[in-house]
């Protein structure tokens, strides 16, 4: 097979010239099946194209009978060229008859033809459709031929990448590459958007793709292999890992797969078969890629991020293009896509222009979600290979309320979810309606509506939604965003302008909650096997006492003359909440010999997450001034199911019969002790966990921007006294096979509220 050896450079060249000619997009495959063919010295060469339905219809072909094109069509799941999608792979037999996977169509004539070579044709790890030669005579096809198809395949998914077959197709069975997708996820910050994508790390566009001089290539390969190696050593050996948000365990994967002799071969390898280096960057890239999200061990799902990143990067070295977009090129109406980010990434796109957050990672307690939650920006996570679905400027829909993605969206869902966002924002406009009313149920029960906030974005929702001041203020928040550890100073002043905004309104503020999962860029990590459970929070500050010290300096400044309320995250024993008040009253001891003006009044109080607090609720409430349930962590810790991880995330409601006990002898101990007893975690921000806390007995609630009008809309109309009736003997009896949460929507459904 001479020609398929010494072949393939010729072949490209041809290729190049009857991409460029002025022909139909069928006479263009046409001539293209028929080159394949002669330079394969193959007497089949055919082109099949996923369409919209999931199935492959035949588009081209030399060698089988022409009248099959367009009416050959097979399931996904059919023939061999179904198994060739499937696997992402290539298939490679001597005797094609004998294979389970065969699919005879008598209408291709192609009984006659024993051997067998399929290739996916890939773009961003996604099968775009499969390209197969065949022979009458029996024989298995050789590496430098399959090579040879894989090349030719990078062309080909170009071509139907750019939609010029979608004028060959009927309606509504076009090529798949353009496809409306329904992607489902975690629904991260509640809301709808539509809009067009903007991917926040946007793969390199690839221009050309066959090469006019191979060695050429090779060097500019070597080269900028060269460069992203260079650039890694020096990232690592000056420990310089803040620039662009990496940490130091993620660069020295990069390293290690940079310098990687199988990666770097086949690079060279695909450069050899006559593309460009960009070109075969994306090839080897996309074939890694598509066989590897068919993988399910978490730890090579994994590995492929940090080959899609290398990958992206060497592409970048390659054509010289931004690694993000400019906020000036954001486009109106921007959803970004991205993998992963941290929330300083987000808070640097343009505001006026953001309208939504779809993230492959990241869960609805991601501290990006926080950041997003706070902007009011649209978001859904956990969206499996997202990044790889979307290309930039394609129409797309994020619905963060059900976790729902919609991809270049047909015009029936694009105009139901218009009349979605006119019914939101008929809904919002009652909801202001009520920002002024008294939050008192039916039967005279006060609740106070306070916000969770952590920036100073969040301050103006205040009066906004007639909130009753700040239940939770992540102080983390300002140094997670931050390039460098914030200098007192700068506490300082965000602390003063907090309470300044609130103007009077009670702020609570929570003292640092890092460590663990969040990970500060400028601060060396530890490695822990649960770090969720590790040195994090009031841990971290008790060992790093002038950490915490300086932030309790520079609140007690900031609160001059006022009130300050301040509280302590993962408290576990009642010694370390009195190790952390002793800090406290050291610092105001040392404002005072320094004639300081103090606060009017300090109160401490105690986050209530970690469940060995539920058997020292006395000794505790002896001591604070206030105590605050943190729900995300307590159940999370009371299920031993980290709620970052999507594999259990979901497998625990809130709202059973154990979560509720304890909540219930929490705040039953509080009103004993006669100590508020408030709840800031995300159950209070959905109306059904509202109703259940009510009834429960809780009356202070602090949560998202987005919650308080639909939650306050369910108290107006609720009666406290019938919900605890209906809740409370279920706590400790039968449910009748039903689960609580089934019997609260049942009461709800009764009543007429509105969940």
């Amino acid at each position: 097979m001479r020609g398929a050896l010494g072949g393939p450079r010729v072949l490209l060249r041809r290729l190049r010239e009857v991409m460029a000619e002025p022909v139909s997009a069928q006479e263009r495959l046409d001539k293209i099946v028929v080159l394949i063919a002669a330079n394969m010295v193959a007497e089949v060469c055919s082109v099949y194209v996923l369409r919209v339905d999931g199935s492959f219809e035949l588009y081209a072909t030399e060698g089988l009978n022409r009248e099959a094109i367009h009416l050959t069509v097979l399931r996904s799941d059919e023939g061999l060229v179904g198994l060739v999608a499937r696997e992402a792979k290539s298939v490679n037999l001597s005797e094609a008859h004998e294979h389970p996977a065969f699919s005879y169509r008598p209408e291709t004539g192609e009984e006659i033809y024993h051997s067998f070579l399929g290739v996916p044709i890939l773009r961003g790890g996604n099968t775009l459709g499969v390209l197969v030669v065949q022979n009458r005579a029996r024989r298995t096809y050789s590496e430098e031929e399959e090579e040879a198809l894989d090349t030719i395949a990078v062309v080909l998914a170009e071509m139907i990448a750019s939609g010029e077959l979608s004028a060959l197709a009927k309606p509504g069975l076009e090529p798949a590459v353009r496809r409306a997708l329904h992607l489902r996820g975690l629904a991260v910050s509640e809301g709808i958007a539509l809009g067009h994508v903007v991917l926040h790390e946007p793969r390199a566009v690839v221009t050309n793709y066959i090469a006019d001089d191979i060695p050429n290539e090779l060097k500019r390969l070597d080269d900028a292999v060269d460069t992203l190696q260079s650039d890694l050593d020096v990232m690592l050996e000056r420990g310089d890992v803040v620039d662009g948000g990496e940490h130091r365990d993620v660069l020295e994967a990069y390293r290690m797969f940079a310098y990687d002799r199988g990666w770097l071969r086949r690079l060279r390898e695909a450069v050899m078969t006559g593309i460009t280096a960009e070109a075969a960057v994306e090839r080897v890239q996309s074939d890694v890629r598509a066989r590897m999200l068919r993988q399910t061990d978490p730890y090579l799902r994994e590995r492929l991020h940090d080959l899609d990143d290398l990958a992206n990067r060497l592409m970048r070295q390659l054509t010289g293009q931004d690694h993000a977009p400019k906020r000036e090129q954001l486009p109106e109406n921007a959803i970004i896509v991205a993998r992963s980010m941290g929330p300083a990434a987000l808070l640097d796109y343009d505001r006026t222009r953001l309208r939504g957050l779809v993230l492959e990672e990241g869960g609805p307690n991601s501290h990006v979600a926080i950041v997003a939650r706070a902007l009011g920006i649209a978001t859904a996570g956990q969206i499996e290979n997202a990044t790889g679905a979307v290309d930039p400027g394609d129409a797309i829909i994020v619905d963060g309320t059900s976790g729902d993605v919609h991809v270049r969206p047909p015009s029936d869902v694009e105009n139901a979810y218009k009349e979605r966002v006119r019914l939101r924002a008929r809904r919002q406009a009652q909801y202001l309606a009520l920002r002024d009313k008294p939050c008192v149920t039916k039967d005279g029960e006060h609740v106070t509506l306070m916000l969770n906030a952590g920036l100073m974005v969040d301050l103006p929702h205040i009066a906004e939604t007639g909130a009753a001041g700040v239940g939770l203020f992540r102080t983390e928040l300002q140094f997670m965003i931050a390039p460098a550890f914030p200098r007192a100073s700068a506490q300082l002043s965000l602390y003063q302008a907090v309470l300044d905004v609130a103007n009077g309104l009670p702020v609570t503020f929570r003292t640092l909650d890092i460590g663990g999962d969040k990970v500060l860029p400028y601060m060396r990590t530890v490695e822990e096997e649960n770090p969720a459970l590790g040195w994090r929070a009031i841990r971290l500050g008790l060992d790093r006492p002038g950490l915490l010290r300086s932030q309790m300096r520079a609140l007690l400044k900031a609160a001059a003359g006022r009130e300050l309320k301040v509280m302590f995250p993962m408290i576990a024993t009642v010694e370390e909440f009195d190790r952390a008040k002793a800090m406290v009253e050291r610092e105001l001891t040392h404002l005072r010999r320094h004639a300081y003006v103090l606060p009017e009044r300090v109160e401490v109080g105690a986050m209530l997450e970690v469940p060995s607090l539920l058997f020292q609720l006395d000794e505790l409430l002896s001591r604070v001034d206030f105590l605050s349930v943190g729900s995300n962590d307590l159940v999370q810790f009371l299920y031993a199911a980290d709620r970052g991880n999507s594999l259990v995330a979901d497998r625990f409601d809130p709202i059973s019969a154990p979560v509720l006990r304890a909540l219930k002898d929490i705040v039953d101990k509080g009103h004993a002790h006669g100590k508020p007893v408030a709840l800031c975690g995300e159950m209070a921000s959905k109306p059904i966990g509202a109703l259940a806390l009510i009834a429960l007995g809780y009356r202070s609630f602090s949560l998202s921007a987005s919650a308080v009008g639909p939650v306050k809309a369910l108290i107006l109309d609720l009666d406290a006294r019938k919900a605890a009736s209906a809740l409370l003997p279920l706590l400790h009896g039968a449910c009748g096979g039903a689960p609580l949460r089934e019997k609260l929507e049942a009461f709800a459904a009764a009543e007429g509220l509105q969940l």
